[in-house]
């Protein structure tokens, strides 16, 4: 079983969410979908059908959670140190065509969200980052085509 790298918050995040969605989020869709079949016949019931494809949803998002957390390596990024890039660094860089910087942590595929400054280790970017150190530079190919980089700052937090 492949462990899955993973920041001591972005473990507690899916926790809590699997909490939610196992508890509350679980008990609602059961009441909703006893609330539709009281309505009587099931095969034009529009609010029942929606109900149980909720509970599908929400079924399947639980098993994946389970599923990521049971090959969880959770990985405490405040005790971790070092000059160059690594899992769980947060890299500072500028765009070395607009001087734009841009400030992103390498997390785990699980806990990614670019819109929060969070991006997968298995990412273009990451991986062109990993290993290098300030003032480095980078090359990442995009869609719009290969923008470069250079490292500014890196933080173990």
């Amino acid at each position: 079983m492949d462990k899955i790298p993973m920041t001591v918050e972005g473990h507690a995040a899916l926790q809590l969410e699997l909490e939610r969605r196992a508890g509350e989020e679980r008990r609602k869709i059961i009441d909703a979908i006893s609330e539709a079949r009281a309505h009587g016949d099931l095969s034009e019931n529009a609010e029942y059908h929606a109900a149980k494809e909720q509970q599908s949803l929400n079924e399947g998002r639980v098993m994946e959670l389970e599923s990521i957390l049971a090959k969880a390596e959770v990985i405490d990024v405040s005790k971790l140190s070092g000059s160059t890039i690594k899992f769980g660094a947060t890299v500072t860089m500028v765009d070395e065509d607009t001087d734009e910087e841009k400030t992103y942590q390498i997390v785990g595929d699980a806990e990614a969200d670019a819109s929060a400054g969070r991006i997968s280790i298995s990412s273009p970017i990451a991986r062109a980052m990993i290993g290098k150190a300030v003032g480095d530079s980078i090359e990442v190919s995009a869609p719009g085509g290969s923008r470069g980089y250079e490292i500014l700052k890196i933080v173990f937090k």
